[in-house]
């Protein structure tokens, strides 16, 4: 694994890296530099700022739904936002959950977690076929994020990092680094039961996994996922490792 003691740190953002750095089979590497994953960028400190700029990030990727992105805006001079907006469906179903008086139980939160990763294969294919596309078509340092940066952007993280062909025991590693690095807002987290928040707020290896497995099963393994759903060419694909991995 990488060494985070060396990431950049951000004050005003949790969940902040790079994803560069990881080993492939074939002895190459992903590129550092280029691609940067994070929780929301509405709180940045001006430090944060200029640590961006250092990095050259000149664009942002943006999953939050719309009334996420209403209620914290951000505007960062020299950087570019692009809104690839998935919608929060988790939150929704907890709500008229509990404005109905009922209370999940901590599995069947797990069970709703896994359902939004399902949904990230089976429905959201398109705009993560965008996301990569636009990686393809913007050279310059790039960040994606949503709110917490840990469900949309941690299914995007582990779908790229799979597409350059890092080994899905380090892809989960990563993954799982959410729970070390996001810091959690009481002002961004719904109201409700304990339990409940300490799954929503959390990332598990079954959600993760839950996506691995409706792409493997549904769609014969991640080649047939990014031919069909996400509708990528198989020279886009190879154009994006050229880009993001070093030899």
């Amino acid at each position: 694994m990488i060494d985070y003691s060396k990431q950049p740190i951000m004050q005003g953002a949790s969940n902040f890296r790079d994803l560069g750095g990881y080993s492939i089979a074939d002895g190459g590497r992903v590129r550092r530099g280029r691609v940067f994953r994070s929780d929301h960028l509405a709180g940045l400190t001006p430090d944060d700022l200029a640590l961006l700029q250092a990095l050259q990030v000149t664009h942002s990727i943006d999953f939050r739904g719309v009334a996420e992105s209403a209620d914290l805006p951000y505007r960062i001079a020299g950087v570019t936002q692009f809104a690839f907006a998935i919608e929060p469906t988790v939150v929704q179903r907890l709500r008229v959950l509990l404005a109905a008086g009922q209370i999940p139980s901590s599995e069947e939160t797990v069970e709703l977690m896994c359902e939004t990763y399902r949904n990230f294969v089976r429905a959201n294919g398109p705009t993560f076929a965008r996301f990569l596309r636009h990686l393809l078509t913007h050279a310059a340092p790039v960040v994606f994020h949503c709110t917490a940066g840990k469900d949309r952007t941690g299914f995007a993280a582990a779908l790229l990092l799979s597409i350059l062909g890092v080994e899905r025991d380090t892809i989960m590693q990563d993954y799982l680094l959410t729970n070390q690095l996001y810091r959690r807002s009481p002002s961004l987290e719904e109201h409700g039961p304990a339990h409940v928040m300490e799954v929503v707020w959390q990332v598990q290896p079954v959600f993760l996994q839950t996506a691995f497995d409706v792409m493997d099963r549904d769609y014969g393994g991640l080649s047939g996922y990014l031919a069909g759903p996400l509708g990528m060419a198989a020279d886009e694909l190879a154009q994006l490792r050229h880009i993001l991995l070093e030899r």
